[in-house]
């Protein structure tokens, strides 16, 4: 074989490979440097949508419940991070001794000696219907003025009290288990709606923002617990801990509001929500949103 021949069919020498090895180096390096800031941002922004996402899905909620709420029935701890409301459905009118209409008037007073049986009322026109319509378990509340004060606060049931029970539902004719409103002694009688109008409360819900101020906290909402006098303000006790129904509605919660204003001389509040998502020192940072919702204290 000629030595021509042997030139021709040797391979690379250490020092090409070197070379080869060098030069594919920087161009990696200069690909990566143009790919590694796109791709940085995307994902960045990718994530800040995610959290203004969950933000404003969690304070559209909140604010939704709000509106929904039992008139003077909002109310908001010192601290700003418990929220409680109990939360309705629907409402009409009850039919009363001044309709003149066959049917059963809801009594609120002993004289007149009340038809038998006093724990049953008939409603004025249509009965809801759908995701509307009255069950057994909800609760009539009628003229809800609040303030603490039985017989006229919802959260207060201890023999004076302006919320029923449902136990049957026939038409139009509503059964309560008992009925509070209807109580012998004049000093603890119930204050009948001046538009013989009610509500229908389905539960209690509880907001729980647990912010750490890392972007690690939590916002929960609780619902489905017994009613009571007093605010739950403990999620690791009852009736909080024990709920029935406890969902988690935002994660990675840095910082959460809630501020309740009554608005003078008119019966309507202001409920103002403050949430931030996310960790100030993290690629993608903070999402702040404010969520404002108006309440109707007008029973």
């Amino acid at each position: 074989m000629s030595r021509l021949h042997l030139r021709r069919t040797r391979g690379f020498t250490m020092v090409e490979l070197v070379v080869v090895i060098v030069i594919l180096g920087i161009v990696s390096s200069m690909v990566a440097v143009f790919v590694t800031v796109p791709v940085r941002s995307y994902i960045d922004t990718a994530a800040r949508g995610e959290l203004a996402d969950i933000a404003d899905t969690a304070t559209r909620r909140i604010a939704r419940d709000v509106r929904l709420a039992l008139p003077n029935s909002v109310r908001v701890d010192s601290t700003g991070r418990y929220l409680e409301l109990l939360l309705t459905k629907t409402g009409g009118r009850y039919l009363s001794v001044n309709d003149n209409t066959p049917g059963n008037v809801l009594a609120f007073d002993t004289d007149p000696a009340p038809a038998t049986p006093a724990n049953v009322f008939t409603i004025v026109g249509a009965a809801p219907t759908g995701a509307q319509a009255i069950v057994p378990g909800d609760f009539i509340v009628v003229n809800n003025l609040g303030g603490g004060m039985p017989p006229v606060d919802a959260y207060f049931c201890n023999g004076k009290c302006n919320r029923a029970t449902v136990s049957a539902v026939n038409g139009t004719n509503i059964t309560l288990a008992a009925n509070p409103f209807l109580v012998s002694d004049p000093a603890t009688l119930s204050i009948p709606s001046p538009g013989n109008r009610f509500q229908v409360v389905t539960t209690p819900v509880t907001y729980f923002c647990a912010p750490d101020g890392n972007g690690g906290g939590t916002l929960r909402r609780f619902s489905g617990y017994a009613i009571g006098p007093n605010q739950p303000v403990n999620a690791g006790a009852a009736p909080l801990s024990n709920a029935p129904v406890s969902a988690l509605l935002a994660g990675r919660v840095n910082e959460c509001r809630f501020i309740f204003t009554e608005l003078a001389n008119v019966q309507r509040g202001l409920v103002s929500i403050s949430l931030v998502l996310g960790t100030a020192t993290s690629s993608s940072g903070q999402i702040a949103l404010q969520q404002q919702a108006q309440v109707n204290n007008t029973p």
